[in-house]
């Protein structure tokens, strides 16, 4: 009998793949990739035609060796790699590191780790897809260039350690322009205005204003609001109209890998890395007693939500079974707004529907099973027909003006038998309006004004920035995870509960970015270089001319970078504090979250404070000096530096005018002085020198 080698990359599908192969079928991994760029350089040669310079990853050579003796033993060598980019990158690698030219192989896919997906591949053997490792060596050619060309210029301008990045940088700026919104932002205040109203018996019901005329108005001024309510005052209202609206609300698409991610985010709490992690398990195979190692989901990296109809099939099969013959979807395939689309996968879903999320609730771990219920739950909504929702609309008058009440129920739940999402609030039971009828007369309860004043854009959280990279065209899936996990590490955002926030050595090195590399940190540029990279594998670019139509504006702009650039002065500045160990004046240092105050003895004397920079003003509470401070994550506030025994704090800088219709403190939001209490809400034109 021949004897067969498939080659994998992890461990864990070793132990999956070999309950559904015989004795004849060895499976080995190769512990992911075994050849790259090297890291002491930039390992691509320039002046050849930008050719890559690959070398055995180090630490791989014992496997390799182990690897090589396998492939002597073997009559066909099946290279099984993940399929995608990155996998078909490992499968080419591995011809040469295992010397496979003269030797009788094939590259084999699935997209799930079951019985029949494993071994209907072995039907549908084919060469390496250079188109597939071209757009990887692109990828990975333009993210190196792009980092070692400004990395070490953030080196010697700003300090050790720093990183710029392809996608990084773009994600940064995205970020720090967030930040400079909500900065900027100057709330306007506004009116609401709802009155409970009373009929006959027991009828009640409240309506919202809603203006003069069918277009909806905003009260604007207190002024405004009094108008109105002086003269509603004591009036009955009159229903003007009943009306009954019906919509469905469309079942949700399956997820692919970023809708994965942001769902996880706001549903689970995951970070998006976390998410990333578990799903890799619940793929390669997770142990589960009395079924061994099973694959769980289909392959987790997609932007498709395209499905077989093996499982469309098997779906609907269980659907009628378990929830009746009402809850069959009959739908089509719909695609996600999108620029680059990639259908070579299916959807993420569950790789065997008969294992429900409950059965392995105790034989997984926690978070295993939290991802897979959501997967499995999402999955199947996505095959059941559309939730219908009947809306009861008011319009009522009084003086003149037009008020509104509405009810909405249920009248069929539809996917929402088993699937809601995040976003969706849980709804109050509704009123039944239909007692009312057209004509009737309504007196006043109570009226109930309140203030409002329009709030910023909300700080990204890592489900928002995902959404709005995807929704850009920036980056792929697989780049997500670890784009904010390299912000992260590098201390260029960070997070407080589900907030991103960015550092102020962040907003040091996008400034320098944005100056100095307009082209690698504009949104519309690297969407492009998305699509160019996608064109790639369609095979409709060759790989190199992006290299070459891209390098000689970086390096030119390096060049001018190097020259105009002066150094960030992070000095050692000496303070007029006294060091009570050794007696000498602290001097300022920076590290990874930001100043500190240290001793110039240093190695002798190793005494650290925390650095408290004064803003030239006054406590409003006690007096004392304002100050810089951080949080233990490192986001900046301005505080009291009597601390803690004065609490005063603000996230936005305080300046030494008050207000002059309030009298409290001042801050500044851009451009502008806004009074810090925003029931106040004055506002005015900041003097440049201010503050």
């Amino acid at each position: 009998m021949a004897k067969n080698l498939v080659i994998v990359e992890s461990p864990t599908k070793v132990k999956t793949i070999k309950k559904f192969l015989g004795r004849n079928y060895t499976i080995v991994a190769t512990m992911g990739h075994v050849r790259d760029l090297p890291k002491s350089q930039l390992g691509i040669d320039v002046e050849h035609d930008f050719e890559p310079k690959y070398i055995t990853i180090r630490g791989k050579g014992e496997l390799l060796a182990s690897l090589r003796k396998e492939v002597k033993k073997a009559d066909k060598i099946y290279l099984a790699t993940d399929p995608d980019r990155e996998g078909e990158a490992i499968s080419w690698h591995l011809i040469p590191a295992l010397n496979l030219q003269d030797k009788n192989y094939a590259r084999i896919t699935f997209n799930e780790i079951t019985k029949n997906a494993v071994k209907e591949s072995f039907n549908h053997q084919r060469d390496i897809d250079m188109n597939l490792v071209d757009a990887q060596q692109a990828r990975r050619v333009l993210d190196r260039i792009v980092g070692y060309s400004i990395s070490p210029l953030l080196w010697a301008k700003v300090k050790r350690g720093l990183s710029a990045g392809r996608v990084q940088s773009v994600a940064l700026r995205i970020i720090c322009d967030r930040e400079d919104e909500i900065n900027a932002f100057i709330p306007k205040e506004y009116y609401t205005l709802d009155v409970d109203l009373k009929g006959t018996g027991r009828k009640t019901l409240t309506a919202s204003y809603h203006g003069k005329g069918k277009k909806a108005q905003t009260i604007e001024s207190e002024n405004e609001l009094n108008d109105i309510l002086k003269d509603i005052d004591g009036k009955d209202f009159t229903v003007e109209s009943i009306r009954d609206t019906e919509r469905s609300v469309k079942s949700p698409l399956p997820f692919t890998t970023s809708t994965m991610q942001q769902e996880a985010s706001k549903a689970l709490n995951f970070a998006i890395s976390k998410t990333m992690m578990v799903a890799q398990q619940l793929y390669e195979g997770v142990e589960i007693k009395g079924m061994g190692t099973v694959g769980l989901i289909t392959y987790l990296r997609t932007d498709s939500t395209r499905v077989s109809d093996e499982a469309r099939a098997a779906a609907a099969a269980f659907i009628g079974k378990e929830y009746g013959q009402e809850y069959l979807g009959i739908r089509e395939d719909r695609k996600t707004s999108g620029k680059n689309i990639q259908d070579a996968h299916e959807a993420i879903r569950p790789a065997n529907l008969t294992i429900l999320p409950s059965e392995i609730k105790d034989k997984v771990t926690r978070d295993q099973f939290r991802l897979y219920s959501l997967i499995w739950k999402r999955f199947m909504a996505s095959q059941m027909p559309p939730q219908k929702k009947k809306t009861t609309s008011l319009k009522l008058s009084c003086a003149g003006y037009d008020f509104t009440a509405a009810s909405t129920s249920v009248t069929f739940d539809g996917f929402s038998k088993v699937y809601v999402d995040a976003d969706d609030k849980e709804e109050k039971k509704p009123k039944d309006l239909s007692i009312f009828e057209e004509g009737e007369k309504l007196s006043q309860a109570k009226t109930e004004p309140k203030q409002h004043f329009t709030q910023p854009k909300p700080h990204f959280t890592e489900a928002s920035l995902v959404h709005t990279l995807e929704e850009l065209g920036i980056g792929r899936p697989s780049t997500y995870a670890p784009t904010i996990s390299t912000l992260l590490k590098r201390h260029y955002i960070l997070k407080e509960g589900r907030n991103i926030f960015v550092s102020e050595l962040g907003e040091i090195v996008n400034h320098i970015m944005v100056e100095n590399f307009p082209e690698i940190v504009d949104k519309a540029f690297t969407a492009n270089m998305e699509s160019l990279l996608d064109g790639v594998e369609a095979g409709e670019v060759e790989w190199k001319s992006i290299i070459r139509n891209f390098y000689p504006d970086l390096e030119k702009e390096v060049k001018t970078a190097e020259e105009k650039l002066e150094k960030v002065e992070i000095k050692d500045e000496e303070t007029d504090v006294i060091c009570e160990n050794c007696g000498r004046h602290m001097v300022i240092k920076y590290g990874p979250h930001g100043k500190f105050l240290a001793c110039p003895g240093f190695p002798e004397c190793r005494n650290t404070k925390p650095y408290l920079e004064k803003i030239g003003v006054k406590c409003p509470k006690c007096g004392k000096d304002i100050v810089i401070r951080k949080t233990k994550k490192g986001r900046k506030f301005y505080g009291c530096e009597d601390y803690p025994t004065c609490d005063f704090m603000s996230w936005q800088k305080p300046v030494e005018k008050r207000c002059p219709r309030c009298g409290k403190y001042m801050v500044i939001r851009g451009k502008r002085l806004v009074c810090s209490d925003p029931e106040c809400g004055y506002s005015e034109e900041k003097i440049e020198d201010e503050g």
